[in-house]
């Protein structure tokens, strides 16, 4: 390699972009970083110096938030241009918005992987890591955060979603996507806002937190069983942030007790604040002592609000920082 040449580090949690068919049946995490960067063509041709690391080989529903704040800090000790984390498409979403909450600085942070497994045909693995290398070493990539590179389109961690259980095309975000990879280009149509940074060596409390999605005919009974067991909830409620009249009370309640976050389930757009004013909507429950998630989709804000109880951060601290969201 030139002496001048751009270094990315590619890390290894495991995922399907890592397993393998076994003869017992059903495929498992078996590659290797070493494997999974060797299986890419092309990858010599780009002059990019590739350094691996195995960092974890668990399937991607299986990862955890010490799992991922401690591939955070590793992050930030490497002397590299990029990074690139291949992992389960499972959660990628949540790999890449943590990422984006607790490193700071402008190099690129890319999380990729696969919907199709090494041994079967199609297998969309080794494209979508050369993409993700080439994303990493770019110079257009710095100061973006974390992003997600998949079918060669370059989402924005806060925004990217996976839409669909098979498809190699899996991963959308809305508006779209900031950017694209072609003719071994990495072209940038968009620079996502800054997110709010939370340092990781705080994260140290335990929290736990859950997602409970409204549904029609809900009537406050799950949400006050869930009450006792958490310390936070995000409500995925109805549209621009509506609830079933007869979960009012329950909200209410909840919210005097912890930080509840009120998001939509509808996977974009914001939560409103003073559209509808009956029982249950928007303005109602933001009066009563809910946070707006604004944009933020549930899964993103549970990242968020798990993180914020992690460094223990008190119900007005969170609220602060969920009003500086767009």
């Amino acid at each position: 390699m030139p002496d001048n040449a751009r270094r990315v580090a590619v890390i290894s949690l495991g995922g399907t972009i890592a397993m393998t068919a076994q003869t017992a049946g059903g495929a498992t995490p078996t590659l290797s970083a070493d494997d999974l960067v060797a299986a890419v063509p092309g990858l010599a041709d780009t002059g990019i110096d590739v350094q691996v690391h195995d960092f974890r080989r668990l399937p991607g529903a299986s990862l955890s938030f010490p799992d991922l704040l401690e591939l955070a800090e590793t992050i930030e000790t490497l002397t590299v241009d990029g990074v690139v984390v291949t992992q389960g498409t499972d959660t990628i979403e949540e790999t890449a918005y943590l990422l984006d909450l607790v490193t700071a600085g402008a190099m690129p942070i890319v999380v990729t992987g696969a919907m199709r497994n090494a041994s079967m045909a199609g297998a969309d693995g080794p494209a979508n890591v050369l993409a993700a290398i080439r994303t990493a070493a770019s110079t257009e990539a710095q100061g973006m955060g974390c992003v997600v590179v998949f079918g060669e389109e370059i989402h924005a961690a806060r925004w990217v979603r996976k839409t669909h259980a098979t498809s190699p095309t899996a991963f959308t975000s809305y508006p779209g996507p900031i950017g694209y990879v072609a003719e071994d280009r990495v072209r940038i149509l968009a620079r996502p806002s800054t997110a709010p940074t939370i340092a990781p060596q705080g994260a140290t409390a335990s929290a736990r937190t859950a997602v409970f999605t409204v549904g029609i005919g809900e009537d406050g009974t799950l949400l006050h069983v869930l009450g006792d067991h958490v310390d936070g909830l995000v409500v995925a409620a109805f549209g621009a942030g509506h609830v079933p009249m007869a979960c009012v009370d329950a909200l209410t309640d909840l919210a005097k007790r912890m930080p509840v976050i009120l998001a939509t389930r509808t996977g974009s757009g914001p939560v409103l604040r003073q559209t509808y004013g009956f029982p249950g909507s928007e303005s109602d429950l933001l009066a009563r002592g809910l946070i707006s998630g604004s944009t933020l989709d549930p899964v993103k804000a549970r990242i968020l609000l798990h993180l914020l109880l992690m460094t223990s951060a008190d119900k007005e601290q969170i609220l602060q920082v969920f009003s500086t969201l767009s």
